[in-house]
């Protein structure tokens, strides 16, 4: 961060958003200046649902205005914790919304081994999903057209849409707890819900 945020680097976040509510402005550049990198890094794990990196950086900001406006110090976890919700749920909508628009094909963000071409995404790949109980070799795993076609359609129709959406949130890296307060779920009806469709696309395969 530059000189210019030095003087605010000595307090927490919660005291600067409530000097930032009684007009010090300069305060919300700081925020997001400091809070860019986890921005960036979400859209790079989130890139992987098929939405564009630049519009999900913008999203992400969004999420991290709405975090400063509606933190509650006495209600909500560290500001850190609720800007990362924030910036999940907002970025996740607008992913949800624009896979309403177009189809994103299943192997354009379900790689079960290896690169993708081009591909530098994060998050698990479907290989290692399985792999607590699966015992094939990347060979094993390699699935040609189609058998994509086949799994994306097996999911479709297989997979609940609590199950659907666990699933996309899983392959961007998230915790079983992270998507559960993403998608404003119980966390172990989370959980079970990622046990139940491992389990069916274990037996896809």
């Amino acid at each position: 961060m530059g000189e210019r945020y030095e003087n605010y680097r000595q307090y927490g976040d919660g005291e600067l958003i409530d000097r930032l509510r009684r007009g010090e402005t300069p305060i919300m550049d700081y925020i997001c200046d400091k809070y860019k990198n986890l921005v960036r890094s979400k859209a790079k794990s989130m890139f992987i649902l098929g939405a564009d990196s630049e519009d999900l950086i913008q999203e992400g900001m969004i999420g991290l205005f709405k975090a400063v406006r509606d933190y509650d110090m006495g209600r909500d976890a560290s500001f850190s914790t609720f800007a990362e919700l924030c910036i999940n749920r907002q970025m996740y909508t607008a992913v949800q919304a624009s896979k309403r628009k177009k189809h994103v094909p299943l192997n354009t963000y379900v790689p079960l081994d290896g690169e993708a071409a081009g591909d530098d995404r994060e998050g698990p790949r479907l290989a290692e999903l399985l792999a607590d109980t699966t015992k094939l070799n990347p060979e094993e795993m390699f699935l040609d057209k189609e058998r994509v076609a086949y799994l994306e359609k097996a999911i479709e129709e297989e997979l609940s849409e609590f199950e659907k959406q666990v699933l996309d949130l899983y392959m961007t890296g998230m915790s079983y707890s992270q998507i559960a307060r993403v998608l404003g779920r119980d966390e172990k009806a989370t959980d079970n819900a990622l046990q139940r469709l491992k389990s069916k696309i274990r037996k896809m395969l």
